[in-house]
Parts: structure tokens; C-alpha cells; sequence
């Protein structure tokens, strides 16, 4: 071995390609992230009775308890009751009103209510993400869980998350619904359910950088 000499070696074209390998697995791992909203932004929560506050004060609803904790206004468009195609057909209408930066849309209990099948209610929401998406505003997906025993959100919530990249919080209603000291009836939340809810979705917005 000669003194002085430099023996380092650029990588060869194998290692190279395994570094590109491990770089872009490391990125497809990162979380999805949000434009931070400014001070004056309009956040639109999208959904039904969930979203409504059913069994709640108005006050007491997770977007008012949210618009509190974010310190963004949190317009509450919601109707008790409603399936998913009636919500795919009122949300123009609610983004041309109130022209908000980012959804927070909840939708599908209702339809697993009635058993109307997973994939109507699969097909509405792509169609919602998309509508919202086509027109600027961001997309935060909460899963609403199915009766039953597992008390889950169905898988195509995660799979719809995925494919458009969005926030997605699939664990705050769960939690809730499976403790009766946080709901009012066997499907509503109390308002300490709806507070947690609300913490657990502003947990989520900072951790995308939204807030």
C-alpha cells in the first residue's frame, strides 16, 4: 500500500442503484403532508351526524370543539341521516359556499346502517376526494367504522387514502365508539367523545404541517 494515496472508489453502478432503492422505499414510508393554512383559512367538515354533533350541544360538535384547538375556522356542513350519494350530490355546492383550503370529510355510516354495500360507499367518497381535489382543496379522510363486532372502518378508507396521498385518521372514532361513557346512544358520541375526536384530528393536522 503506497502512502498519500487516495484509495477511495466511487460506488459502483450496483451500489448506487441499491442507495436509490433504499431512498425511495424511505419516501414512500413519509407521511402524507398538507399546505399549512394560513390564519384566515376555511376548513370545511364534511359528513353526517358524526360530523353534526348528533347527541351533543352544537357548541360541544368536534368542529366547533376543533375550530377552538386550531384556531382556523371550522365550517360544520353536515346532515344527520345522510348516504353517501346524497352527500357526493350537496358537496358542490358546500365548496362553492364556503370555498375552504382543506375537508375533513367523514361519510359512510349510514350506508353501512342501511346495508346499501361497501362498494357504493367506496365509489362516493373516491368521487368526493376527487371533486374537492379537482378544485384545490385538500382532503384529511376519517374512517367511520362498521357495526358489529370489530367496530372497524372498512378497508377501502386506507385504500383511498393511499391512492390520492391523504391524511388519514382511521383510530379517533373507533376509540370512541367503543367506550359507552364517551357516547350519548349506541352510535353517537357525548361530548367528551366528540372533544377527543376533535384533539385527535388537531394532533393530526399538525403532525402534516397544516397548523
Amino acid at each position: 500500500m503506497r502512502c498519500g494515496v487516495n484509495t477511495l472508489r466511487p460506488p459502483s453502478a450496483s451500489r448506487l442503484f441499491l442507495l436509490l432503492v433504499v431512498f425511495a422505499l424511505a419516501g414512500c414510508g413519509e407521511r402524507p403532508k398538507l399546505a399549512r393554512l394560513p390564519s384566515d383559512a376555511v376548513v370545511l367538515a364534511f359528513g353526517d351526524s358524526l360530523t353534526y354533533g348528533t347527541g351533543a350541544a352544537e357548541e360541544e360538535s368536534y368542529p366547533a370543539q376543533l375550530e377552538r384547538l386550531i384556531g382556523r375556522r371550522v365550517v360544520r356542513a353536515a346532515v344527520p341521516g345522510e348516504v353517501t350519494a346524497q352527500a357526493l350530490a350537496r358537496l358542490p355546492q358546500a365548496l362553492d359556499e364556503h370555498s375552504p383550503r382543506l375537508m375533513l370529510l367523514c361519510i359512510g355510516g349510514n350506508d353501512f346502517l342501511r346495508r346499501l354495500g361497501n362498494p357504493q360507499a367506496e365509489a362516493n367518497v373516491r368521487a368526493m376526494v376527487k371533486l374537492a381535489r379537482s378544485r384545490g382543496v385538500e382532503v384529511v379522510l376519517i374512517g367511520t367504522p362498521e357495526p358489529g363486532l370489530s367496530l372497524a372502518p372498512p378497508a377501502f378508507y386506507a385504500a383511498i387514502a393511499e391512492e390520492f396521498r391523504l391524511p388519514y385518521e382511521e383510530s379517533a372514532m373507533v376509540e370512541v365508539l367503543r367506550d359507552n361513557a364517551l357516547k350519548s346512544d349506541p352510535i353517537h358520541p357525548n361530548a367528551r367523545g366528540y372533544r377527543i375526536i376533535a384533539e385527535r384530528l388537531a394532533e393530526r393536522l399538525k403532525r402534516s404541517g397544516a397548523i
